[in-house]
């Protein structure tokens, strides 16, 4: 069988009915990326089609090269270092791409898109001012202790996505990473139904333009109601290798509907990993090489190499790297309290050796939660921010689980 983060099942003898999805939003595409005999026997060929149609729809980023210098000195290419900086932006990219045309979205090839599209895409340019680049996810980093050009793990992605969104208007991200391998629903519902910020405030990573935040305000304006979560949860899933005890946990999760898939891979070799087929994970891979591309005059951008259109990439489950994360997208309540029910009954069924725990209320020993904002920071125009050491505390690694 093969599944990926989608949510709709397949097998080459029975397609899932689609109205048993229990999420709010529109039906999913029936893609091959669910489920789909092992690797050992043929794909049919209209299972083929589904799994590259799925592959092709999500958005590809991977090494680039002839950008402006990272903090105007630094690289002009992230070959060699930027591998899961790129795959925290295709996990990110895809809970747009949910949020904004739902997971029944496809791509085509010179097909006209909405502009929802276009603008999720310029998002992620390799431009200084566009909220998720290179250029600001390894700037913000330096506030996670890694220097420009240095690799990122699993854990402090996950923390720079969580910073940069702060000051991303036009999406409204709540995104969540947990602590401890321990997801706390009070703090959850509490972030996600926290009243919006101001829009006062200065965007405050490193080296930010203020024209980063204004391409990704909201023009309508603030709506209060629940925040669209994005859920990313870094676990450790052994000492030097994966522990074989976590691996059916590992792939239940690729079933949820609300999957995002998972970042990790081998040690500085970072994959996206989108589902699995058996024993071996399928992921996309951020390890080509490409030119800059920008936006064009009108707004568009020529997407074409944003796109992987070949078949995706698998390695065996047991050569994973034990440090991953765990991505999650709940657009609504119900798909949160949804996810819940399935943790519940598919992950914490284990009596010992839990991948991560899920509880109701915050911990008494820890601090109290407080949902993140925006620091405030004065700044004039294009002016620069030097350093992010006095707006964010440096964030605690997660603790790695008995094994």
């Amino acid at each position: 069988m093969f599944r990926t983060a989608q949510g709709t099942m397949y097998s080459l003898h029975q397609l899932k009915d689609p109205l048993e999805r229990p999420l709010s939003e529109p039906q999913p595409r029936e893609n091959a990326a669910n489920e789909v005999k092992s690797c050992s026997e043929p794909l049919g060929e209209l299972y083929k089609s589904k799994l590259l149609l799925d592959i092709s729809a999500r958005l590809w980023f991977t090494y680039r090269r002839k950008f402006s210098p990272i903090g105007g000195t630094g690289p002009s290419s992230d070959a060699g270092w930027g591998c899961m900086l790129r795959c925290g932006q295709m996990m990110l990219a895809q809970a747009l791409i949910c949020r904004h045309l739902g997971r029944d979205w496809q791509w085509e090839k010179h097909k006209k898109q909405p502009e929802e599209y276009h603008r999720i895409l310029r998002c992620f340019l390799d431009r200084k001012d566009c909220c998720y680049s290179i250029h600001q996810m390894a700037q913000m980093g330096v506030g996670e202790g890694k220097s420009i050009g240095e690799w990122f793990g699993p854990n402090t992605v996950a923390q720079v996505l969580k910073k940069l969104a702060l000051f991303d208007e036009w999406n409204s991200l709540a995104v969540y990473v947990s602590m401890d391998n321990t997801v706390v629903i009070e703090d959850i519902k509490k972030m996600c139904w926290s009243p919006p910020q101001g829009s006062s405030t200065a965007h405050s990573t490193a080296y930010l333009h203020r024209g980063a935040l204004g391409r990704n305000k909201n023009t309508a304006g603030f709506c209060t109601g629940w925040k669209p979560l994005l859920l990313i949860i870094p676990l450790r899933l052994g000492i030097n290798h994966i522990n074989p005890v976590y691996i059916d946990a590992f792939k239940e999760c690729f079933k949820m509907p609300q999957s995002l898939g998972a970042l990790g891979g081998k040690p500085n070799n970072a994959y996206y990993f989108i589902g699995f087929l058996g024993n071996e994970l399928i992921y996309l891979d951020p390890h080509t090489t490409q030119s800059f591309v920008d936006s064009e005059e009108n707004g568009t951008v020529d997407d074409e190499s944003f796109h992987c259109q070949q078949a995706p990439h698998r390695m065996k489950i047991m050569n994973l790297d034990p440090s991953v994360a765990l991505g999650f997208f709940c657009k609504e309540e119900c798909d949160f309290d949804n996810w819940c029910s399935l943790v519940q009954k598919e992950i914490l069924k284990q009596q010992s050796l839990r991948m991560f725990e899920l509880v109701q209320k915050h911990p008494p020993h820890w601090p109290p939660f407080v949902p993140p904002s925006k620091p405030e920071v004065t700044t004039t125009g294009a002016e620069l921010i030097e350093s992010t050491d006095k707006l964010f505390e440096l964030e605690e690694e997660f603790e790695i689980l008995s094994v």
